[in-house]
């Protein structure tokens, strides 16, 4: 028996239209943007017509009544051509819709997802600390319930948190330390945070090596005052209820590195095919062919992985060790791509002009971004039932 790994006609038609998008309306304007480190609102806003930030999410609640494997789909044909734009809609949907959707109440979904769904507002997803990344169980911002008015009230302070300082930034979902178990560990909890509550100040964009249309900021929390509805799931579960968040945005990752594997390649053979050397194209010689044989290959392995990952996640069977591995694998062959690409193109691959240039600069946060690669490595090492 044969097992077909080709899409559906549905998600072969969102991959083409998705390709069509980043080449027509994204491309040509990226460049511009991502020089100026300006975020890219009108590209935005037509992803949200588009419906991309509602794709995983049913239609009673605004979005598309796709799955994990559409919204994949998307992001890599995204990041074929820019990451910034490719993580902006990763984040606004797995890290800034996602947890309430998961976790949210009933009130919660009805009130945020039609907004986060349609593009109208952005999410953020709280969780790293200056002192608190891979390891996101020291957290140490918190929040006390004050009895007396029903409120939470918070201290602490993330950082590179994505999304959470646009124009169109709605809410902040972070995680807080609620209490103490009884052997002294934290109990962490997640509750929402709406933009613009007294004492929740957003400092000015990082000054980063890639990403530069993309929306990263510190955020500081003194004495913020939010009501105690606003607690997004069980007290006291926070940790893990974004540790299910993170599996299912490794899988968002890997499409992404994916795509801007696939986009090195791509830029790879234009230039190959164009740029003349000692008399032939470079693409003649063996030595440029096979750099770029070894790309594709890389690219085509990565994309397997993380769609082998997102079908698991669709069809409910266990997904953590394979999302783990599409996510390492496609980040590391990004940053490989990237370099390469950047060879291949000479002095030119080191010009802002030239996509590769920007591709090489965002390949590396991949490796690092939603858990570090030796993250990666610990939970597939524990999935084998090892440490």
């Amino acid at each position: 028996m044969s097992i077909d790994h080709r899409l559906s006609a549905e998600h072969e038609e969102l991959r083409r239209t998705v390709e069509a998008f980043a080449h027509d309306v994204v491309a040509p304007k990226i460049g511009d943007f991502y020089e100026r480190h300006e975020f890219p609102y009108e590209i935005v806003r037509e992803m949200g017509r588009m419906g991309l930030f509602g794709l995983p999410f049913p239609e009673e609640y605004g979005g598309m009544g796709g799955d994990y494997l559409a919204l994949g789909l998307a992001l890599e044909e995204l990041a074929r051509v820019d990451s910034s734009v490719a993580i902006t809609l990763e984040a606004g949907v797995s890290l800034g819709a996602m947890p309430i959707f998961r976790f949210g109440t009933e009130e919660q979904k009805r009130e945020w997802l039609p907004k986060l769904c349609s593009g109208e507002m952005l999410g953020g997803f709280g969780l790293t600390e200056p002192e608190a990344g891979s390891d996101s169980g020291g957290t140490r911002t918190t929040a006390v319930l004050d009895e007396d008015t029903d409120e939470w009230v918070i201290n602490g302070t993330k950082c590179f948190i994505t999304n959470s300082g646009t124009d169109i930034t709605g809410l902040v979902t972070v995680t807080a330390v609620t209490g103490r178990k009884d052997d002294g560990r934290p109990l962490i909890s997640s509750i929402l945070v709406p933009s613009g509550t007294p004492g929740f100040t957003v400092a000015a964009p990082y000054s980063k090596v890639g990403w530069n249309s993309s929306d990263t900021r510190e955020l500081s929390f003194q004495d913020v005052r939010v009501p105690r509805a606003n607690l997004v799931g069980e007290q006291g579960r926070g940790y893990a209820q974004f540790l299910r968040i993170l599996d299912e945005g490794r899988i968002a990752i890997s499409a992404l590195a994916t795509g801007l594997a696939q986009g090195c390649v791509d830029e790879s053979v234009k230039y190959a095919k164009e740029r003349q050397a000692f008399g032939k194209h470079i693409g003649s010689y063996q030595a440029v062919q096979f750099k770029i044989a070894d790309m594709e290959m890389k690219a085509y392995a990565a994309r397997l992985a993380w769609r082998d990952a997102a079908s698991r996640l669709v069809q409910g069977e266990p997904f953590k060790k394979e999302a783990a591995m599409a996510k390492l694998y496609s980040s590391t062959i990004a940053v490989d791509n990237a370099r390469e690409a950047t060879q291949i193109h000479g002095g030119y691959g080191f010009m802002n002009e030239y996509p590769v240039a920007r591709m090489w600069r965002d390949s590396k946060i991949l490796e690092i971004g939603e858990g570090t690669s030796e993250v990666q490595r610990m939970l597939i090492s524990r999935e084998l039932g090892l440490g």
